[in-house]
């Protein structure tokens, strides 16, 4: 007996059809070509510019959002490859009108400069404290290696996550 899930398969031409996309707890329906990439999606489509676009190659890490709750580029992911999965961007980190932890972490600590990649590096700096990969300065450079500072912030960034790190241990 297999156990394998199989989802259904949904065909696709190369003109602009419709996509249904949960993103920050809600359910939006586009109209997107299937080539366009999640970050154009966000951006264009729904208004949503929190994510950046740095490189458009997967390499500076200023677009990183959650799929599923793991990270990912939305600059290499194709917005209908997330049809049925739960997108969250760094517009949906804040809860309740409350900065999140690492937000008012970076802020404390004055962890950007231009703040072009910081959308991308609060994303990273937070799923990076709940994998538990911020144990030293090292490390935490280590997992934050594919979020990009073109000004050159990584002290404060690595301070700023340090600081969300300690304030968690101490609530323990």
């Amino acid at each position: 007996m297999s156990t394998d899930v199989v989802l259904p398969v949904t065909e696709r031409g190369p003109e602009a059809g419709t996509a249904v996309l949960t993103v920050n707890g809600q359910v939006r329906e586009l109209q997107v070509e299937p080539r366009v990439s999640l970050l154009d999606a966000l951006r264009e489509h729904l208004g949503l510019t929190g994510s950046k676009k740095g490189c458009d190659q997967g390499t500076c890490g200023a677009c990183t959002v959650w799929v599923d709750g793991r990270r990912v580029l939305a600059c290499l992911t194709l917005a209908v490859a997330c049809e049925g999965r739960e997108v969250t961007t760094i517009e949906g980190l804040a809860a309740a009108g409350e900065l999140h932890p690492v937000q008012a972490a970076f802020v404390e600590h004055d962890a950007f400069q231009c703040g072009y990649c910081t959308p991308g590096q609060i994303m990273s700096a937070v799923k990076l404290l709940e994998e538990g990969h911020a144990g030293d300065d090292g490390e935490i450079a280590e997992w934050m290696s594919g979020n990009i500072c073109r000004c050159a912030a990584y002290p404060n960034i690595r301070a700023a996550i340090r600081g969300v790190r300690d304030a968690a241990g101490s609530e323990r």
